[in-house]
């Protein structure tokens, strides 16, 4: 059009029609969005996501003026959706272990089963089971028996006895002193995560040492 006016004053006309339908439909789009922004804000389809991330603290609700249930409660925002989130959380879900009895449990087992013959001697967890150090010196004897004579221990001086069976396994099994006696004793009943890892590296040495068998492996 403006290749075909040859007067000036005609192409000055054209510019300014054009830049003025360019400023009705910025204003258009503006009003537009406008229009958006406001169904977002009474939940309309279109703020389903924005008014799921809130409702994790909210009763669930009914949209009732969009005649459908509302998608602010977490479940309806993933129920039926097959995206990369929804596969993602399912995996991470079918990752855990099928099976209750752990590696734990099966080293606490097999811990019972080797202390099962020592008087005094009752493993039920890898905490109080511990603390007197009579376990630790049942579970070394095992596996030493001409290292001390087990008969003689007391109970009530949970301090030899733990320094007793640690060093005994750290000369015997090259097992590396994880626990130090006074920190134990110093606890109403030992941390189960240091014992656990404690026994879990004297299976380790015996293993080494070819003492136990790996298809004994807890």
């Amino acid at each position: 059009m403006l290749d075909s006016a040859a007067d000036f004053e005609e192409r000055r006309m054209i510019r300014a029609a054009l830049r003025d339908l360019l400023k009705k439909k910025r204003e258009k789009r503006e009003k537009e969005r406008g229009v958006r922004r406001q169904d977002l804000n009474k939940g309309g389809t279109g703020g389903a996501v924005s008014i799921g991330r809130a409702s994790m603290n909210q009763p669930p609700s009914t949209n009732k003026s969009a005649g459908q249930p509302s998608s602010s409660t977490p479940m309806s925002r993933t129920a039926g959706r097959t995206g990369p989130a929804a596969v993602s959380t399912q995996k991470c879900f079918s990752a855990e272990p099928p099976n209750a009895k752990n590696v734990k449990q099966m080293l606490l087992d097999w811990c019972r089963a080797k202390t099962e013959p020592y008087e005094g001697v009752e493993i039920q967890n890898f905490s109080s089971s511990w603390k007197d150090g009579i376990a630790f010196c049942a579970l070394v004897h095992r596996f030493f028996p001409d290292a001390f004579e087990y008969s003689t221990l007391n109970p009530y001086k949970p301090r030899d006895n733990f320094e007793l069976a640690f060093s005994t396994a750290e000369r015997l099994a090259g097992c590396p002193p994880l626990l130090d006696a006074d920190d134990l004793v110093r606890m109403k009943e030992p941390d189960w995560k240091c014992v656990y890892t404690y026994i879990q590296e004297f299976y380790r040495c015996l293993v080494e040492k070819g003492l136990v068998k790996t298809k004994q492996r807890p």
